[in-house]
């Protein structure tokens, strides 16, 4: 079973918002199909689902995550080599890459990337 840091860690990653103290997750403005969808999810994986969703998405995310800060740990800094060049894009593709994985543990979940994550689109227009 997903601990409770585990599950709040998947709700930022994967772009939806606190849970909070409410008694029913169906409860509140925070409620939509997506969210509870999430919520019954992580209440009920398998033991392997589980063993994926932290060796491969939450243990990553939060090493992808942090090199968008500290940006030594991994080389995205080279832009061409013989003669070195900065990658002037390197905070722009590290954070390109944390969203992208981000979206992928919303796939293997089976849900919708939340409103904090945005479409990828880049664009997001409402009427």
């Amino acid at each position: 079973m997903l601990t409770d840091a585990e599950k709040v860690d998947v709700r930022r990653f994967a772009g939806y918002g606190n849970f909070g103290q409410q008694a029913l997750p169906a409860s509140g403005y925070r409620f939509s199909t997506a969210y509870g969808t999430l919520e019954y999810k992580l209440n009920n994986l398998t033991t392997q689902e589980e063993s994926v969703l932290r060796t491969v998405y939450l243990a990553r995310l939060a090493t992808l995550e942090t090199d968008m800060v500290d940006q030594t740990t991994q080389n995205l800094d080279t832009d061409q080599a013989a003669v070195w060049k900065h990658n002037k894009n390197e905070h722009r593709d590290r954070r390109a890459l944390y969203f992208d994985f981000r979206r992928q543990m919303c796939g293997f979940l089976g849900i919708p990337p939340g409103p904090n994550l945005g479409t990828g689109g880049g664009l997001t227009v409402v009427v």
